[in-house]
């Protein structure tokens, strides 16, 4: 064909055109045969809205929502896969650093559409069953702001342009260090739980003030990203959340000594798919991420996934291995929050 495309993914396409009431002239979606999701480059959000774009395109039973927007304005996107009343949410990227796990995320969506469109097995489950069964809500990218620092650079129209060098100790180049929004709060020491004592933690670094890492904020809840993310999840009915980090190739799966029903049995299993190890974090001045909030607000299970190895941030040459070892991880957990 003309656009390299197949019949069946014109119909996926277009669900309320018939082949048989078609008419000339007719405006039709034409796939392209190529993936959407370019897994070999330097993933900033507006490749992101492009991916989005060309996936509700080609799958148009792929939902949209938002989770909240950034310092700068740019929407949190989220995607729903599936109908199911189970429902699980997935984050990924609060760190800006580690923008890599957004990639993950994209492309567990694309490879997830496709399975449900065409009928197939992805890492041997059904997904078709597992559509109807769970409802997996992802937000690939909950700190866009960092990453266009980290990827693209400083622009001089940032409105936070003069205290953000500040906060990097006086330095314009934000790629090897910058974990923090545009506020120079670091996102996952901002959510309310053990918050002080993290940020006491912090203190004894010297971390007393907006910076790359470790700042965890003015108080709970103060940056916009954290407070769409959790607002959303907090009137959600959300079974169970994963949090995509980089690196180490580890799962945590508590906060403090909360005894959270099946959370370490899950684990295991999480563990067991995915060849990385099931750990315990007993640093309070580790805590006041989303996994640790999660927890504490619901009592069920949450889990912060830290893929591949290296220093942050990881090189995209490492996708590969890491998408192998987490797409029956990703798919795992869905599974197993249908019985909580």
């Amino acid at each position: 064909m003309q656009y390299n495309s197949t019949i069946k993914s014109i119909q996926i396409a277009n669900p309320a055109v018939k082949a048989d009431n078609l008419q000339a002239g007719a405006e039709i979606i034409v796939p392209f045969s190529y993936d959407v999701v370019d897994t070999n480059i330097n993933y900033t959000y507006k490749i992101l809205q492009t991916d989005v774009s060309g996936l509700t395109a080609r799958y148009p039973f792929l939902e949209v929502f938002t989770s909240g927007a950034s310092v700068l304005g740019r929407d949190l996107i989220g995607l729903r896969l599936g109908i199911g009343e189970t429902k699980v949410f997935y984050a990924a990227s609060h760190h800006s650093l580690e923008w890599i796990t957004s990639v993950v995320m994209m492309k567990f969506v694309e490879d997830y559409c496709d399975a449900y469109a065409n009928g197939t097995t992805l890492s041997g489950f059904d997904i078709r069953k597992l559509f109807t069964q769970v409802s997996i809500y992802i937000v690939p990218m909950v700190n866009p702001d960092g990453i266009e620092l980290v990827l693209n650079g400083l622009s001089p129209s940032n409105p936070n342009y003069d205290n953000l060098i500040k906060y990097n100790n006086g330095s314009t180049d934000f790629s090897k260090n910058w974990e923090a929004n545009n506020n120079g709060v670091d996102l996952n020491h901002n959510y309310n739980a053990s918050w002080e004592e993290a940020k006491a933690a912090s203190a004894e670094l010297g971390i007393t003030s907006p910076g790359p890492t470790r700042w965890g904020g003015d108080y709970p809840f103060s940056e916009p990203e954290t407070k769409g993310v959790s607002s959303y999840v907090d009137t959600s009915n959300f079974a169970l959340v994963l949090a995509y980090h980089s690196q180490g190739e580890v799962i945590f799966y508590n906060y403090l000594n909360i005894d959270v029903a099946n959370a370490v049995t899950i684990g295991n299993k999480l563990s067991e798919v995915s060849g990385y190890a099931l750990e315990r974090i007993d640093n309070i001045g580790q805590f006041a991420g989303f996994k640790d909030w999660f927890i504490k607000e619901f009592t069920r299970p949450g889990y912060t996934v830290e893929v591949g190895k290296g220093t942050n941030p990881l090189p995209i040459s490492q996708f590969d291995k890491i998408y192998k070892d987490n797409l029956p991880l990703l798919l795992t957990a869905a599974d197993e929050a249908i019985n909580l």
